[in-house]
């Protein structure tokens, strides 16, 4: 008998009679219909994602939970969020029209990012946001300057870097000094008073984000314990804030992980905050892959086995430009067959078409593989598609939402000819 593989993360991804369904939909069948490379999504995984967040809001109440919009920025997930009462976390201005577009409250929107452009902070003024996360005294002024101009007061926390590391992988830590993010928590305090003086902002809170993809709660403790420290320096300076932003960066499984709570991960933080005298003040989340990290897959169709000496490689229509994780992090994704057969199986690395030895989606996995064969690749909701590029004039890959036994196509295919529209001979 063939023992069917267990999907990752969702119990909303699941085998039946030896095909993988999403909610009640093959995914067999909408690879069909809606051809290949093809990202799928669950919105029952994305409901269920929020619910963990919601329990946290029902626990404390005074908590606001900023989805992270460069995770998975399509208009129908950030509609799904904003319904559930999601706020938002943009990094560009592009995020922010994204955000309004989908419904988002402009008062539940944060704008971090180290290089914000005065566009951005005048759309982000003019809409009315809750508040600008600052990374620099050069931004600072700068908000302030554009703010004065517009007649306007621009909501402001600074971005503290509490040099704790998350023991994560290097290129998604941020919250060490060697990072390029945030404001040395020891010069804040300084930082604090000046924005005091400045005649565009106004002082609401401080912010702080350690990094991504974080299993452990220490590192969040560890920062809980820095931030406290400078609350109660900038309280004794009677500079008093309403919020604090604990930042995301909790995991998801991707393999065999254990992944912290969002509950268990705040209550760390707010009894730390109400020991020290400060557990009136608003707290901000701002989760990004833990929402939606597990609620889609990437569907691709094997179009050649190429057997070698050293290698077995199934040769996919998907690639590095669809998922480009696997070679930006060495990133470890699971594989499943979306048709499960009884033929022997193989060790195979699944590889792309793309001119580059980096172009691969996984590697040594044993799998009953023939040409034609879908394979579905897992926890590819969060930096997926959102990373996609056009690598070798490759149109990006259609996104559908499943909801039970319905299929909504939230993300038209690109075609070819649309790559190069905006491109002139001269």
């Amino acid at each position: 008998m063939t023992t069917l593989p267990t999907p990752v993360g969702s119990p909303f991804f699941y085998y039946q009679d030896k095909q993988l369904f999403v909610e009640q939909s093959s995914v067999k069948a909408l690879a069909e219909q809606f051809g290949t490379p093809l990202y799928i999504y669950s919105k029952a995984a994305l409901v269920s994602a929020w619910h963990a967040y919601q329990e946290v809001i029902d626990t404390y109440q005074n908590v606001l939970v900023c989805y992270a919009v460069k995770a998975n920025s399509n208009l129908a997930i950030l509609n799904t969020f904003a319904k559930l009462g999601s706020g938002f976390d943009l990094v560009s201005g592009g995020e922010l029209m994204r955000a309004l577009k989908a419904g988002a409250d402009p008062q539940k929107l944060l704008f971090s990012g180290v290089g914000k452009q005065v566009w951005e902070i005048e759309l982000a003024l003019n809409a009315g946001i809750k508040c600008f996360n600052i990374e620099s005294i050069p931004e600072l002024d700068l908000i302030s300057q554009v703010a004065t101009r517009l007649g306007k007061k621009a909501p402001i926390s600074l971005r503290v870097n509490p040099d704790v590391d998350a023991k994560t992988h290097p290129y998604i830590s941020t919250g060490l000094k060697e990072n390029k993010f945030g404001i040395d928590i020891n010069l804040a305090a300084d930082i604090y008073a000046k924005a005091q003086s400045l005649s565009g902002i106004e002082i609401t809170g401080v912010d702080c984000h350690i990094g991504s993809q974080i299993t452990e709660i220490s590192p969040f403790a560890d920062t809980a314990d820095r931030l406290v420290q400078l609350l109660s320096t900038l309280r004794a300076r009677g500079i008093e804030l309403h919020h604090v932003d604990i930042g995301g960066g909790l995991g998801i499984r991707y393999t065999d992980e254990v992944v912290a709570k969002p509950l268990d991960m705040v209550k760390i933080v707010k009894d730390k905050l109400i020991a020290a005298g400060f557990g009136e003040l608003e707290l901000v989340m701002e989760p990004g892959r833990s929402l939606v990290g597990n609620s889609g897959i990437l569907v691709t169709q094997v179009q050649l086995l190429k057997p070698t000496e050293a290698r077995n490689f199934a040769i996919v229509d998907a690639a590095m430009n669809d998922l480009i994780r696997p070679t930006l992090y060495d990133a470890y994704h699971g594989v499943l067959a979306v048709q499960v057969s009884d033929k022997a199986s193989e060790i195979y690395d699944i590889v792309g078409p793309i001119c580059e030895s980096g172009d691969w989606l996984a590697k040594q996995r044993i799998l009953a593989l023939q040409t034609g064969d879908y394979l579905a690749i897992e926890s590819a909701g969060a930096y997926g598609f959102a990373m996609a590029n056009n690598y070798n004039t490759r149109p990006r890959a259609a996104e559908i939402l499943v909801d039970g036994t319905q299929a909504h196509l939230i993300r038209e295919r690109e075609t070819v000819e649309q790559l190069f529209a905006l491109e002139r001979i001269v």
